[in-house]
């Protein structure tokens, strides 16, 4: 089939794109950016910004599934501009999508959109709730969450596919900043990291994707959360990360009340400063580390037919084949 994706060039989209494309699919893209992925593989790009309402009609005709996978992630920057790609760029790509022809949208969240703080342990997906989500980032998706799964009608399918916490090899969020930091001797657990969190392996994340578009019309108007299923403490994952990178494991650990402190000074700083990167804490941050987030993957799997294929410790080895020092940069 034809397919739109958007946000190919981020590790989960270029993997989409490369299994779709395998199986036979005819994948087009749009971004801001060129696309190194589309490049390698000769799909058609589009090369225009979400809220492009021109662009993303040209890019979504004959679609009969879009994918829709990029956003603004971050916890810095101003609400107004991750309104504007996360909600608008969302409304956007489904107009685009039902003027186009498409009986399918699969739009890709976070289970963060339906976290207010509080301990998750073995839950369901939950519904996406924008009045208690936290940080800008979470607010918007939940929003475009929202709006996803209210389009769904006879003849479209929509569907929220939120993975947990990705990761593998090449992987310049999770795995590249723990390495960076463990290198720069500024990683610390917060609360002796004992939280369990659930996390995915990028081949598993891949796979969940394309699976949700398979079976688009059997799960529409629904979420669903997609990690391994295979919880794991904080500090578990900080120290087989860190062996990985060739890096020393930390071996501080901050009260979760000290990291949610310093995490709300460090946004002021930023904000003040008009910084556009990441600071090494935030208060959102300080809640994760400290608060256990596993999910009950039963209604996921059996909807989507899909299992996870790479256990996590497979896919550790195969971080760690990369070698002590490995380039986590794209």
């Amino acid at each position: 089939m034809r397919i739109l994706l958007t946000g190919a060039s981020s590790l989960l989209g270029a993997g989409v794109v490369r299994s779709l494309h395998a199986r036979g699919d005819e994948v087009v893209v749009l971004q801001r950016r060129a696309s190194p992925v589309a490049a390698e593989l000769g799909l058609g790009e589009f090369l225009a910004d979400l809220t492009d309402a021109e662009s993303a009609r040209s890019a979504a005709v004959g679609a009969e599934a879009v994918i829709h996978l990029a956003a603004r992630v971050g916890v810095v920057g101003r609400a107004a501009h991750f309104h504007g790609t996360n909600v608008v760029g969302t409304q956007t790509m489904l107009t685009a999508a039902l003027a186009g022809g498409a009986r399918r949208f699969v739009f890709i969240s976070s289970p963060s959109v339906a976290h207010s703080g509080r301990a998750l342990a073995g839950a369901g997906a939950g519904p996406a709730d924008p009045a208690h989500a936290k940080g800008h980032y979470s607010r918007t998706k939940a929003t475009a969450e929202v709006a996803v799964l209210a389009a769904d009608a006879p003849g479209f399918a929509t569907i929220a596919i939120r993975p947990h916490l990705i990761w593998g090899p090449g992987d310049t969020q999770l795995v590249g900043r723990i390495v960076e930091r463990a290198r720069a001797g500024r990683l610390a657990l917060v609360g002796g990291g004992r939280a369990l969190v659930d996390t995915t392996s990028i081949d598993n994340a891949v796979e969940a994707v394309v699976a949700a578009v398979d079976r688009a019309e059997v799960g529409h108007g629904q979420a669903f959360v997609v990690s391994n299923g295979e919880p794991r403490t904080v500090a578990e994952l900080f120290e087989r990360i860190c062996h990985a990178g060739g890096q020393p494991p930390p071996q501080h650990s901050v009260p979760r009340a000290v990291a949610w402190l310093g995490g709300g000074v460090a946004e002021g700083v930023w904000r003040i400063a008009g910084r556009t990167d990441d600071p090494p804490m935030t208060r959102f941050l300080a809640v994760q580390l400290a608060t256990a987030h596993w999910f009950d993957q039963r209604h996921t799997r059996q909807v989507l037919q899909w299992q996870p294929r790479v256990t996590l410790d497979e896919g550790f080895a195969r971080l760690a084949q990369h070698g002590p020092g490995f380039d986590v940069v794209s």
